[in-house]
């Protein structure tokens, strides 16, 4: 059996949005006690990341970490990028997105997601404006 839900992530800008208790929620509602959680992200420009979610200190680290990786294209050193329709926002977000997951598998025991203690699910925004993101959960049990 199957179930899938689409859950809709508000984004203020870039960073790490968490959404571990959503999916939670999900998975308690049919009672499966074993199984398999497909997580996918429905856009472009931005990703999922399985991450800490103990310090906030980590998800900072991570949002500066990729903006240097990958500055705005307004930065000299991105003057080669010819996709630049949405904004010197945009090419760097699919750069981003391409360097981390849009889909995630987390297997389910005893009726929980195995995530680890200090494990939480994550929406990560590449993009500077304001957005909803469509994340969908397949539970195959």
């Amino acid at each position: 059996m199957a179930r899938q839900t689409l859950l809709t992530v508000e984004t203020r800008g870039p960073g790490l949005y968490e959404f571990t208790r959503r999916a939670d929620a999900f998975l308690r509602e049919g009672g499966e006690e074993s199984g398999l959680m497909t997580v996918f992200v429905r856009h472009t420009s931005c990703s999922l990341l399985i991450q800490e979610n103990a310090d906030p200190d980590v998800q900072r680290d991570l949002d500066a970490f990729f903006r240097r990786l990958v500055p705005s294209a307004d930065d000299p050193a991105m003057d080669y990028l010819v996709h630049r329709a949405e904004g010197p926002d945009d090419m760097p977000a699919h750069i981003k997105a391409a360097l981390s997951p849009v889909s995630l598998s987390i297997p389910v025991m005893g009726g929980r997601l195995m995530l680890g203690t200090w494990q939480g699910l994550y929406l990560f925004e590449h993009r500077v404006r304001p957005h909803r993101r469509e994340v969908v959960l397949h539970l195959a049990a």
